[in-house]
This record gives C-alpha cells, sequence and structure tokens, in this order.
C-alpha cells in the first residue's frame, strides 16, 4: 500500500498490519473465553446451582474472586510485562489459561465440577487475563506505527465489546444447553489458539519507544548508552496528577457501572421472568453498544473530560431506566446505550494515555491503571450481590444510576480546572509549565 494513499482509502489496521491482526485476534479470543466463562457461570449459579435465597451472594462472591486477580497482582503484572519480551508474556498467559481451562472441561466431562472448583477456574482464568490485558496495552507501540496508535487504541479497546458481545451471548445459551461442560472445553480451545496467534506474530517496533511528543529514540536510553532508572508504581501515579484523578473517578463510577453483570441475571429471572436467552441478549445489547463506542468515540468532539462526564450522566439515567419501567425493550435500549457510553470513554481516555505516559512508565502505568479501574470490582460484585438477596432488581437499577451522577459532576469540575495536558489553568502555572507540542485535549 502506497503511504502517500489517501487516508479514507487505507485498509482497516487489522488487515494491513497482519503481526497487530494476529495479536488482536488473541486478544479477542482470551477476552471472549474469559466472557463466555464469567457470564455462564453467574447465570449457572443463578439460575441451577444456587440456593433460593443466596442467589445474589453466590453470584457477588463469584464475580468477587474473579475479579480480585486485576487488584491483587498490578505489582506483579508490571514487574512481569516490564521484564520480559511481551510476546513471551502474551502467549504463556494464553497457554497457561487454556491448559486450566482444559483440564477443568475434562473434569466436568467426568462428573459435575463442584462450587469450589469453579471459583478456581474463575480465579486463574482471571489472572491470566490480568497478565495478558495490560501486557498487549502497553506492546501497542511495538506492533504498530506512531500514525496508527488511535486506531490500534480503538481496535484493541473494541475487543472488551466484542468479548461481551460474543462471550456473554454465548455463555448463558451453553449453560441452557448443557452446563458448564461445554463452556468450559470451549474456552480452553480459545485460549490455545490464541497463544498460537501471539506466537506467530511479529512485534516489528520492539526497539523503538517512545518519550513524548518529538521524543523517538532506538531502546531505552540510546541517547547515553544507559536505560532509564525503573520508578516504583507509586512514583509513576505521584508523577500524574491529572492522570490519577482521572483513574480515581472512574474507579468510582466502576463501583456501579460494573454491578450491572450482578444485576443482569437477577434482573432477568426475579423481574423479567424469563431465561438464559434473555441474559444473553442483555449481554449482547451492552456489548454490541460498546463496539459502536469504540469505533465512534473518536468522533465525538469535546475534550476527554467534557466527553466522559457526559457519558456518565446519560449512562445514569439508561442504568435508571429498567428500575422505572420493566419492558424487555427498555432494559435492551439502556444496556445499549450504556455500552455505547462505556466505548467512547474508553477509546477517549486510553488514548490520551498512549500520548501522555512516557514510554519507560506505559509498563508499570497500564497495569495500575488496570488495578485502580478494577480494584472496585471485587467490592461491588459482592455488595451488589449481597443486596440483590434483599432488595428487588429494580432498586438495584436505580442505586446504580444514582451513583453515577456524583461521579460525572466530579469529573466536569476536575477538567474546567485543567488544561489540555492536565495542568492546572491557572496563568502562572501555565507559564511556568506550557503544555508539550502535539497533545490532544
Amino acid at each position: 500500500m502506497n503511504a502517500t494513499e489517501p487516508r479514507g482509502r487505507r485498509l482497516p489496521l487489522v488487515l494491513r498490519n497482519s503481526s497487530f491482526g494476529r495479536v488482536w485476534t488473541a486478544q479477542l479470543l482470551t477476552q471472549a473465553a474469559g466472557r463466555m466463562f464469567q457470564v455462564g457461570a453467574v447465570w449457572w449459579l443463578v439460575g441451577f446451582a444456587a440456593e433460593g435465597d443466596q442467589r445474589g451472594l453466590e453470584s457477588g462472591l463469584f464475580l468477587t474472586v474473579s475479579t480480585l486477580p486485576a487488584v491483587a497482582l498490578a505489582p506483579v503484572v508490571a514487574r512481569v510485562v516490564a521484564r520480559h519480551p511481551h510476546r513471551t508474556v502474551l502467549a504463556g498467559a494464553a497457554a497457561v489459561a487454556g491448559t486450566v481451562a482444559a483440564a477443568a472441561a475434562l473434569a466436568a466431562y467426568a462428573g459435575e465440577l463442584p462450587m469450589a472448583a469453579v471459583y478456581a477456574v474463575g480465579l486463574a482464568l482471571a489472572s491470566c487475563q490480568a497478565l495478558f490485558d495490560p501486557c498487549l496495552t502497553t506492546s501497542v507501540p511495538e506492533l504498530a506505527a506512531d500514525a496508527d496508535i488511535e486506531a490500534a487504541t480503538g481496535f484493541e479497546l473494541s475487543t472488551q465489546s466484542m468479548a461481551g458481545l460474543g462471550g456473554g451471548l454465548l455463555g448463558p445459551l451453553a449453560v441452557d444447553a448443557g452446563g458448564l461442560a461445554g463452556v468450559v472445553a470451549t474456552c480452553g480451545l480459545a485460549y490455545l489458539l490464541a497463544a498460537v496467534l501471539v506466537v506467530s506474530a511479529r512485534f516489528a517496533h520492539a526497539g523503538m519507544t517512545k518519550d513524548g511528543p518529538g521524543s523517538t529514540r532506538v531502546g531505552p536510553g540510546a541517547a547515553h548508552g544507559t536505560a532509564p532508572a525503573r520508578r516504583t508504581l507509586r512514583q509513576v501515579l505521584a508523577g500524574l496528577p491529572f492522570i490519577r484523578r482521572v483513574l480515581v473517578c472512574f474507579a468510582a463510577a466502576n463501583l456501579f457501572t460494573t454491578a450491572v453483570y450482578v444485576v443482569m441475571p437477577l434482573y432477568t429471572r426475579g423481574v423479567l421472568h424469563s431465561t438464559g436467552s434473555t441474559v444473553a441478549a442483555l449481554e449482547a445489547a451492552l456489548g454490541a453498544g460498546t463496539l459502536v463506542g469504540s469505533f465512534t468515540g473518536a468522533r465525538v468532539p469535546g475534550r476527554p473530560t467534557t466527553v466522559g462526564s457526559l457519558c456518565l450522566a446519560v449512562m445514569a439515567t439508561a442504568l435508571c431506566l429498567p428500575g422505572l419501567v420493566a419492558t424487555h425493550t427498555v432494559a435492551l435500549g439502556s444496556m445499549t446505550v450504556a455500552g455505547w457510553c462505556v466505548g467512547v470513554i474508553g477509546v477517549r481516555f486510553v488514548g490520551l494515555f498512549q500520548r501522555l505516559v512516557p514510554a519507560a512508565d506505559k509498563p508499570g502505568f497500564f497495569a495500575v491503571m488496570q488495578a485502580l479501574l478494577g480494584a472496585t470490582f471485587p467490592v461491588s460484585s459482592f455488595v451488589f450481590g449481597a443486596l440483590g438477596d434483599h432488595l428487588t432488581a429494580r432498586t438495584l437499577c436505580l442505586i446504580q444510576g444514582a451513583g453515577l451522577l456524583p461521579v460525572a459532576a466530579a469529573l466536569w469540575w476536575l477538567g474546567s480546572r485543567t488544561g489540555p495536558d492536565g495542568r492546572r489553568t491557572s496563568p502562572g502555572i501555565a507559564a511556568a509549565h506550557p503544555a508539550p507540542m502535539g497533545e490532544a485535549p
């Protein structure tokens, strides 16, 4: 393809960059497999395995266990990603997850998996995914040229929505059809195929690092022949105050948004009185909305903080609606709108972080980002799961929406006090610390 060919006629990045396409497909397979097992296991607990008055608590505990690795392993993940070749880390994580899932599938076909085994498999798969995702995010500049960073980020973020669309759709349907055995076997195949795809990819830009606009160098510390000192996770965040505050806002938002994975099955069973096909449809609506948001987020005008706060307000309204009007149509529409908001927020802010965070700090930063954003997920799962045994699912929907409004206001306030580069808008400070060239608002 001619480099001077108009951008509008170029092929999508996953087609013109085969290595990125393979690694992206591997991420899609791993996230879809993890989501399929997670959603399938939750529906299995709510619909079949858990006692009548413990459905909320059991499903909440399972999601708590499944989300702890992203938080607890953040320091380990940062060290592994920083010290080892990224292709090795990605392939190894996928291969281990595939082996665990395959072993669980064999045990499930031999006899029904005990509850403890289901929890253990969820913990193991989540641990592998907690290593795979931040490693891939860090690897984007090694797989794509700088001009393709935003396109690569859009594809990378789209995997979560596509995984929700595919894995979330198939998980409950597979459980209704044949229990957990088929679900776990399919997950094992997906993970092992992902490992093969990563091994076959070429990380063409692995020797290139970029510290900021206009500062590309070959290899760490190439200008002086020495590698820059590795900073601790605390130091990484201390040097990024604006980004740290943004992450805290989104961590608070996740306390209410991620509860949807507990509320949806409870709402389906207790309010809509439906089956796994309805859970699958709601998961698919959420995933489809996030997918569209991932690819349209870059076209939404406005600064990231403005767009983010407005999207949070829209999401709050969408999550409240099923609590006010209990119909299948309203629930599906609400999940679609909420998913679109998630996709837009993700692509705008991760794209900004890719440009603002120095290359040497990216391994630690993206591990911290995943940990901070995931820190409230276990709490949310446990709290909303426990509440689900005492409050109606419609009430839980209203709580979700109401909780997002203060976060939207806080993000708006943060944006009003900072410039495009995240520094305070005070003229004195702006003069002393001019924004780097090329940083988008």
